[in-house]
C-alpha cells in the first residue's frame, strides 16, 4: 500500500463529515488534506484507542519524534510520508502538527477543564489549529482568514463536545466546564452516570447558543477576497450547524444517543455550497 492509499483508507474510513467536503477541492488540495486529515486521526486515535496510559504517552512521544524527522526530510510514517511534499507548497509548518500532539496529549493527563477559559486552550490546540492549517490547504491570501479558521475550528470543536457528551463520560471525560456545571446545577457524577433532567438540558442549550454565535462570528470573519476558495472549510460549516440544529431538535439526548447525519445528508450539504453557495 502507497502511503497516498494509506491516507485516503484512514480518511474515508473515519466516516468523518470533512470526507464530504474534500471531494469537491483540486486533485493536489485533495491530496494534501487527506494526508493532513489522516495525521490527525493518527494522532487522536492514540488517545481513543490505547487503554495504557503510559502506553499513550510513549506513542505520543514517538510521533512527535517522527514529525521533528519528517521535517528534516526523513518520514517514516505512511502519514507523514504522504503530507510532507506538500508542507512547503501550502506552508505547513512543524509547530503546527507538533500543536494537535500538545493539544492530544492533553486527553492523556486531564479529563476536566476548569472554565472555558481553560477549555479553549485545549479547543485552540485540537481544533483551531487544524483549521488554520486546513484554511491554508484551501487557499488564504488575507489574515484574517486565519481569525475565522481559529473561530471555526473553535465552533467545530464545541459541537463535537455537545454531541460525545455520553461517549466521553463513558471515558471518564467531561469537557463541559466545571464552572457552568455549577451555573446549571448540574454535578458530574450526573454526567457520568449519564442521568438527564431540565439542568442538564438548560446547560445544552448554553452550549448550544455560544457554538451558534461562534459559527456566525467565523462567517463574519471571513474576508471577501478568499471565500470562495474556502467553499470546503463552509461545507464542513454547513453539515457541522446542521448536526448541531438537529442535536437541539432532538431535545439534546446525546447522553445515551449519539445524534448523526446520514452520507448522504452530509453529501447534500456539501454539494448545496458547492453548487449554490448555501449553507
Amino acid at each position: 500500500m502507497t502511503p497516498q492509499e494509506y491516507v485516503q483508507n484512514k480518511t474515508s474510513s473515519s466516516g468523518s463529515s470533512f470526507y464530504y467536503a474534500f471531494l469537491f477541492l483540486p486533485k493536489n488540495k485533495r491530496a494534501a488534506i487527506t494526508a493532513f486529515y489522516a495525521f490527525c486521526r493518527e494522532v487522536d486515535d492514540v488517545v481513543d484507542e490505547v487503554s495504557d496510559p503510559a502506553v499513550a504517552a510513549h506513542k505520543m512521544a514517538w510521533w512527535r519524534s517522527e514529525v521533528i524527522q519528517s521535517f528534516s526530510g526523513a518520514p517514516n510514517h505512511p502519514v507523514m510520508q504522504a503530507l510532507i511534499p506538500f508542507c512547503a507548497e501550502f506552508n505547513i509548518q512543524q509547530h503546527h502538527l507538533l500543536s494537535v500532539i500538545e493539544g492530544c496529549e492533553m486527553d492523556l493527563v486531564q479529563t476536566r477543564y476548569l472554565d472555558f477559559q481553560a477549555l479553549s486552550r485545549y479547543c485552540f490546540l485540537v481544533a483551531s489549529v487544524v483549521g488554520e492549517v486546513s484554511s491554508l490547504i484551501f487557499g488564504s491570501t488575507d489574515t484574517h482568514t486565519t481569525d475565522y479558521a481559529h473561530k471555526l475550528g473553535l465552533a467545530f470543536q464545541l459541537t463535537n463536545i455537545i454531541r460525545d457528551v455520553g461517549e466521553d463520560a463513558l471515558r471518564g471525560r467531561i469537557y463541559l466546564p466545571i464552572s457552568e456545571l455549577q451555573q446549571f446545577d448540574v454535578k458530574a457524577h450526573e454526567i457520568l452516570q449519564r442521568i438527564n433532567s431540565d439542568r442538564f438540558n438548560n446547560l445544552m442549550l448554553f452550549q448550544y447558543a455560544r457554538a451558534k454565535d461562534l459559527y456566525q462570528q467565523a462567517f463574519s470573519l471571513l474576508p471577501d477576497c478568499d471565500r470562495r476558495s474556502q467553499k470546503s472549510g463552509l461545507m464542513m460549516a454547513s453539515i457541522y450547524s446542521q448536526l448541531l440544529e438537529e442535536i437541539k431538535r432532538d431535545n439534546f439526548p446525546v447522553l445515551n444517543h449519539r445524534v448523526s447525519l446520514t452520507p448522504l445528508r452530509k453529501f447534500w450539504l456539501a454539494w448545496r455550497v458547492q453548487a449554490l453557495g448555501k449553507f
